[in-house]
């Protein structure tokens, strides 16, 4: 398959009921800075991307119609379709949050510790509180008001090991019509005994979840051990079953994030090759697999996840805060590995994909590279929608893809704006955005064409 989608490719809309909640979708044209990603910029260049100074987004039904620059599209419109202006802003695809903990929300910037310290310290208190449904609901409530306010239309979402924290989760996505995947943590050992499932139970519990959810609207189902060392193998192997039982649904681990985690994972299973090689054996590793971090990967890793189309979460912010380790970006790239970006709130500092690329191009440049604006962006939007195979649903603006974007504001903070008076060129205007921005530069975020976010 080649890289890039070509520009004129015509994808049906889908068709969603009113039923999955909120109003009519709608239809609008939007008028401003617009850009978004065809294919890999490290692997097309300047090919790999669409950017119109002005342009215009016609929106139908939730879905895109048309883009292209404005004084060509501008005649065709109906003229009773309502039209945005969207001045000294950028428009992109809606940002995907490919690896974030909703019930860590309460937990982010804590003070002191490595992972498995983090854990034991801050994780699996907070997570136990996820038992009372009522609270639940309103972390759900408050996690997605919040993604929103960050720009983040779609992602994949770790909940807690009790099922009533992913029954809460899908009930207030739905609400807000977003397209999320998520799913409640499986975890029957080394762990408090108020926060572990059986294997069985563990089971029932996700096939419960996956009938009543994955598919429901715009929402699908991720079964999710938290990683290796609090599953048993046969924990692993009732994940497997599920996703040989309902083959659409994704896996969603931990992979490599920190040594010590690394090296427990070799005492627990001595018959494993390396740390992916548990996963692998368990029969979890495949093209709807998507791995946290896979910081400390061997070579013989490295090819398996490329062999067998799994993806990798760059979690850059909480990489660094936790202290975990400096992913190696080229590598994954030259090993034709898909990738894309993760908050990891809690171990992540900030839901703002524009802070966590900061800290993506700080982390490349203690590795000796740079990390291209370009490419950053691409990770943020086209790049985790191919991440969590839903490119062919999100990530741009090609005909037919539901209708997500934020509008960027390229004056959002004194800094930003005396920053853009100097900016030299596209390029540069992106890396000021990727390098200051965060939620305040995000003036509003669409979903499926409708308004859900605007600044105050």
């Amino acid at each position: 398959m080649n890289d890039a989608v070509p520009a004129g490719t015509f994808v049906p809309p889908l068709i969603l009921h009113s039923d999955h909640g909120g109003s009519a979708m709608s239809s609008s044209a939007h008028r401003g800075r617009i850009l978004h990603f065809l294919g890999d910029p490290a692997k097309l260049g300047d090919k790999a991307w669409e950017y119109f100074e002005d342009g215009l987004l016609w929106i139908e039904h939730g879905h895109v119609r048309a883009l292209d620059h404005a004084a060509y599209l501008l005649p065709q419109l109906p003229a009773d379709l309502p039209l945005e202006e969207h001045p000294q802003r950028l428009l992109l695809p809606g940002f995907v949050d490919c690896h974030v903990h909703y019930p860590q929300l309460g937990v982010i910037a804590s003070y002191g510790t490595q992972l498995l310290d983090w854990l034991e310290t801050h994780t699996f208190p907070a997570e136990q509180r996820f038992a009372d449904a009522g609270y639940a609901a309103a972390q759900a409530e408050l996690f997605l008001d919040e993604l929103l306010r960050h720009g983040t239309t779609t992602a994949l979402v770790f909940g807690t090991v009790h099922a009533v924290s992913a029954e809460a989760f899908f009930q207030a996505a739905q609400k807000r019509r977003l397209r999320m995947i998520a799913g409640k943590v499986l975890m029957d050992r080394n762990a408090p005994p108020a926060l572990c499932d059986t294997a069985a139970s563990g089971y029932a519990e996700s096939r419960a979840l996956i009938e009543r959810w994955h598919g429901n609207g715009r929402l699908q189902y991720a079964v999710t051990p938290r990683f290796a060392p609090t599953s048993s193998p046969e924990q692993l192997a009732a994940a497997a079953r599920l996703l040989d039982e309902y083959p659409g649904v994704y896996l969603h681990t931990h992979l490599s994030e920190n040594l010590k985690e690394v090296a427990w994972v070799g005492e627990l299973f001595p018959q494993a090759q390396d740390y992916l090689d548990v996963y692998h054996r368990a029969g979890l590793v495949g093209e709807r697999s998507v791995f946290a971090h896979g910081i400390h990967l061997s070579e013989r890793e490295c090819r398996c996840l490329a062999h067998k189309n799994a993806a990798l979460a760059h979690c850059p912010s909480s990489n660094l805060f936790i202290g975990s380790g400096l992913f190696d970006l080229g590598r994954a790239q030259q090993y034709g590995i898909r990738v894309g970006i993760g908050s990891d709130v809690g171990g992540g500092t900030s839901l703002s994909l524009l802070a966590n690329l900061a800290d993506a191009y700080k982390i490349q440049q203690l590795r000796g590279t740079s990390l291209d604006p370009f490419q950053a962006l691409y990770l943020a939007t086209l790049g985790g929608a191919r991440a969590l195979d839903l490119d062919g649903l999100v990530g741009n603006f090609l005909p037919g893809r539901e209708a997500d974007f934020v509008a960027l504001d390229l004056a959002a903070t004194p800094m930003i704006a005396q920053r853009m008076e100097h900016a030299r060129g596209l390029a540069d205007t992106l890396f000021v955005l990727n390098t200051l921005g965060d939620d305040r530069a995000v003036a509003e975020t669409w979903v499926m064409g409708e308004r859900r976010h605007a600044k105050g």
